[in-house]
């Protein structure tokens, strides 16, 4: 089957790697004449602009946008949409917020063009495990992009089947769902994301606190001098903790046990805001994820005016006075 994909970068190359390691054809532009050129060595069909690139499309078109959520995908979507013709579907398979989808499809509705929202979840390992897909939008779309969602998703593979389950008919044990109306596969996507952050955050203060039974503050008798590589692997196995992210941890901590690379700096993509903002809306007590999500912008920061002024308090009602920089 054909697809076009707009976007190379590291999503959306090994995206179109997947589906041509399977054999269908793919058509790419970037703005990145490189990333043009690289994937073509490999097969890809090649595209100077937008107008070369659509022109090498048979109809119904379909063009996969794998672009960062903004006014990039916007202006990308927006010109593709004078572009094509009744019939021809749009796919954003990045982290666009939901609500520009319910808009989109709704003016693209209106030419007959269909559109597609994709959550992607996969990362740089997609290519080789494949990519968790929720899908919303147009279902005669969906159905007519059936065999390039199975290419990329990662099929049932070696996962025990869930007990209770027998009789659905559903593609969610192949790795990829049509979750319904525009909109509702990255809203599926976004709280996703945000629960993502709540699972990263409890690993991470988890083995801060491993790490830090090791201080002088703590009395001699219990002090442990642990080994953070080894109990990560320890938890991959047979563990109710164990995960991917547990596994990418180990992996980590297995290259660079103090993880020295790192600053501690961690930002945040959008989900994880949008996800809380749902939240609010729906009255969910979501304190996990919000706790997660403010973690991350502290991460970005010197000591805060906020914190002086507690300190300054302290020193007020206590005398209290700042401890030394250690």
């Amino acid at each position: 089957m054909q697809l076009g994909m707009i976007g190379l970068g590291r999503m959306g190359g090994n995206i179109v790697r997947r589906l041509m390691n399977n054999g269908h054809s793919c058509v790419v532009y970037d703005a990145q004449p490189a990333s043009v050129n690289q994937l073509a060595s490999e097969g890809a069909i090649p595209s100077q602009d937008l107008k070369q690139f659509m022109d090498q499309l048979t109809s119904p078109k379909a063009v996969w946008v794998m672009l960062p959520a903004g006014p990039i995908t916007e202006s990308t979507i927006a010109t593709l949409g004078e572009m094509m013709s009744a019939g021809d579907i749009i796919i954003d398979g990045g982290n666009s917020n939901f609500q520009d989808d319910v808009r989109r499809a709704k003016t693209l509705a209106e030419k007959g063009i269909r559109y597609i929202d994709v959550g992607t979840s996969g990362g740089v390992w997609g290519l080789d495990r494949g990519y968790c897909m929720m899908i919303g939008g147009d279902k005669t779309a969906f159905d007519h992009l059936d065999p390039i969602f199975k290419t990329l998703a990662p099929g049932v593979g070696s996962i025990d089947k869930t007990p209770g389950r027998e009789g659905r008919q559903s593609t969610a044990e192949e790795g990829y769902l049509y979750t319904g109306p525009a909109g509702s596969g990255h809203f599926v996507k976004m709280v996703h994301n945000g629960i993502e952050y709540g699972l990263m955050q409890a690993y991470a203060e988890g083995l801060d606190i491993l790490k830090g039974v090791n201080q002088e503050v703590i009395p001699a008798e219990r002090r442990y001098d642990l080994d953070l590589a080894d109990i990560t692997e320890l938890w991959r196995r047979g563990s109710v903790v164990s995960s991917w992210l547990l596994d990418l941890s180990a992996i980590s901590l297995a290259e660079d046990p103090e993880l020295k690379a790192f600053s501690g700096r961690v930002d945040d993509s959008g989900e994880g805001r949008w996800t809380i903002q749902a939240a609010i809306e729906e009255a969910v007590p979501a304190d996990v994820l919000t706790a997660a999500l403010f973690t991350r912008f502290r991460s970005r920061q010197e000591h805060t005016f906020a914190e002086k002024v507690l300190s300054a308090m302290r020193k007020q009602f206590g005398g209290h006075q700042e401890s030394k920089k250690s």
